[in-house]
């Protein structure tokens, strides 16, 4: 179910997003990620997504929670969700082209317009909270026809990282009366 993992790399009011040139979300503005390895932690995951899509390796890497999603009604897939902050002073000069597609600084208020329709749908739901927000959420998006028709986030335990048996990550992802 949690096979993703996804990083907002920070400087400044400055994030690093990828407009990717592959399904899904081709042609859209999105955090730098992939899929985990077996036998990978989402953190080994993550780090490793970063390095090979963009040559970073951060200091810090923050756990925020993570992002699921329902299709039609049915829950069918989620990503852990991280942030990076580098500093000022960091050189990453961009664009560049990837494999993946495009990196390229974008101010957090271009991110975050009402109009901006090149983002993925749920970024500017989330991406405050996945900022600037000390918690770990489960931002959970309903998609119906492909349209993003719901948004919650709903606070979770950061330890939700590190439970590896999918059983049981899924037991605690639904049962949020621990918090």
């Amino acid at each position: 179910m949690i096979a993703f993992t996804i990083c907002f790399i920070k400087k400044g009011d400055r994030i690093l997003l990828l407009n990717r040139n592959k399904s899904s979300w081709m042609g859209m503005w999105n955090g730098v990620g992939g899929k985990l390895e077996p036998g990978e932690t989402p953190r080994e995951s993550m780090l490793r997504e970063i390095m090979e899509g963009t040559g970073i390796v951060p200091g810090r890497l923050h756990f925020k929670g993570l992002v699921t999603w329902l299709t039609d009604s049915r829950k069918t897939g989620g990503m852990y969700t991280y942030m990076a902050e580098l500093p000022e002073e960091f050189h990453y000069p961009t664009p560049i082209q990837t494999d993946e597609g495009i990196l390229d600084w974008k101010e957090l208020e271009w991110i975050l317009h009402p109009d901006n329709r090149g983002i993925v749908y749920n970024i500017p739901k989330s991406l405050e909270k996945i900022l600037f927000d000390e918690h770990c959420y489960d931002h959970t998006c309903t998609y119906q026809n492909g349209e993003l028709v719901r948004h919650d986030s709903v606070r979770i335990e950061p330890d939700i990282e590190n439970i590896t048996d999918t059983k049981l990550l899924e037991e605690r992802i639904l049962d949020r009366t621990h918090i």
